[in-house]
This record gives structure tokens, sequence and C-alpha cells, in this order.
């Protein structure tokens, strides 16, 4: 993917964001006794333009995070196929199943099984198998989608006849905190979920933002979805 004279002065400042983060990931995985490839930085361009993706590019980064489906659509349909992986971390409707299935590398938030089977009907219909992580609401919020951590088992075994869905592991969002180590028993709580699970082919665990993927990856993390702590604010 070229780069765009309006995105070359990015690319300082993204690589010192990427820098930094990564280093902060070794730590975490050192202190955890994890190598540092087995987590995945996805790094989250929500809102941000097309040129900050490929000024992220440029710095060596691969997988993207969208929360909006018709926003992922755009800039997935916008990039020459196979350089980057574009990840759908968002809420998604039922109606926009197509967007998922035809752009999305992998699917984080599958929450009910309404969408499983809009989306099993129409992987069908395109010939694909979608590859989705189930979230789970952990931290209870009333505001957050999610499976209740309770019923997150029970929902894995409805999806295992989905032939075109391929469940690879949970999602989560902790609780907003200014102190990390509070979210630490949700983060630990998703490890145990997974751990537990039906599906035993389930190795993916998403959980861990700009201010708390550190104590994720400490508790099992394989994919952070960070974003601020690489392109500093967000644009509204």
């Amino acid at each position: 993917m070229a780069l765009p004279d309006a995105a070359k002065s990015q690319v300082t400042a993204i690589v010192a964001g990427l820098d930094n983060v990564y280093e902060r990931m070794a730590r975490a995985c050192q202190r955890a006794g994890r190598r540092a490839n087995e987590v995945t930085l996805v790094g989250v361009t929500k809102t941000f333009p097309l040129e900050t993706i490929a000024a992220a590019l440029a710095a060596g980064l691969q997988d993207f995070g969208e929360n909006r489906p018709q926003e992922l659509e755009a800039k997935a349909r916008a990039t020459p196929p196979g350089v980057c992986r574009y990840h759908l971390i968002g809420h998604l409707q039922r109606n926009k199943a197509r967007i998922a299935i035809r752009y999305a590398h992998l699917f984080h938030a599958l929450d009910s099984l309404r969408l499983a089977d809009a989306l099993n009907q129409r992987a069908q219909s395109e010939g694909r198998v979608l590859p989705c992580l189930v979230q789970v609401n952990v931290s209870a919020e009333s505001t957050k989608f999610g499976v209740p951590p309770a019923e997150t088992h029970r929902f894995l075994e409805t999806l295992a006849s989905k032939e075109h869905l391929r469940i690879q592991g949970l999602m989560t969002l902790a609780a907003p905190t200014a102190e990390p180590e509070e979210v630490r028993p949700q983060f630990r709580k998703m490890r145990q979920l997974l751990a537990a699970a039906p599906l035993p082919e389930m190795t993916t665990l998403s959980m861990g933002m700009s201010g708390d993927f550190e104590v994720a990856i400490e508790e099992g993390a394989t994919h952070i979805r960070v974003g601020s702590a690489i392109f500093g604010p967000r644009i509204h």
C-alpha cells in the first residue's frame, strides 16, 4: 500500500507509539513467563482516516481493529487485498452480517444466537467460514453487550452446529478504571472460562486495551486491542 504524502509525517509518531507498546508487551510477557510472539497487537483505528492505516503499515503493523462495520468495509475496500488484516471488534447488527463475512479477518463480538444464525447463513451463501470470538460481559455492565459469564459455556455448545462459523475463543471489555489492577479478576475470569470451554479448539482470548493491556497479557490475552497508545487521541 503506497504511503500518501499526508501520512508520511505520521510514521515517526506511530513508530514511537508502537515501540513503546511492544516494549510494554514484552515486559508483561516476561513477567507472565510467556513468549512475546504469543500476543497479537491489533491497532484500533476507529475514526482515524485511511492515511493513518497507511502510516501504520509503513511502521510495520498488520492487524487493524474497527468498531463500525461500515467503516471497516470502506477501509477494507480501499486497501489492496492481503496487505493487512481487519478485525471487526464492535457490536454487529444482523443486517450488517454481509460486511463481517466479506471483510473481517476475525469477528470479535459474537453475542447472541440470532446473530450467529444470521452470520452462519450469510457465510454459507458466500462460501466462507468466518472465524469468530464470543463476547462475554465479564464486568456485568448494563451498557455493554456480551453473554453473561455463567451462560457462556451453554452458549458455546449451541454454536457447535454452526458449520460456517469457526469459534476460536472469547473476547471481553473490562470495566473502565484508572487502576488496571482493579480489573485483573475480570481478566482472570476470562482465562478460566476459556480453559474450561466445551470447544477444545478455542485458543484465542481477546482482551486488554491501551490502559490495561499489560494486566490482560499477564492473565493470558492472545490479542490486545490498542488505539490511543499507538495513534494518540481519537479523531471524532
